[in-house]
């Protein structure tokens, strides 16, 4: 299984921007459609809602691929 340490900016990101910003797509669009097929689960559930808020400590999984969303060392 593969694992992306993720830093968040802010106080949460949209889980379609996650999957963008941790280079799992090309685009929010196509965030979206791993989102709308079921593809992702938030801490152990599937997560149908696109624009889902991911908070720092929690776990983002598609397929064999986790992201870890951490909280900005800066702030």
């Amino acid at each position: 299984m593969q694992t992306i340490e993720f830093e968040l900016q802010g106080t949460y990101v949209e889980l379609n921007m996650l999957l963008k910003l941790a280079g799992l797509c090309d685009s929010g669009g196509a965030g979206k459609a791993i989102v709308a097929s079921g593809a992702a689960t938030v801490d152990g559930v599937i997560e149908l809602r696109k624009t889902c808020k991911i908070h720092a400590g929690q776990t983002v999984r598609i397929d064999d691929i986790e992201i870890h969303v951490v909280a900005d060392p800066q702030g």
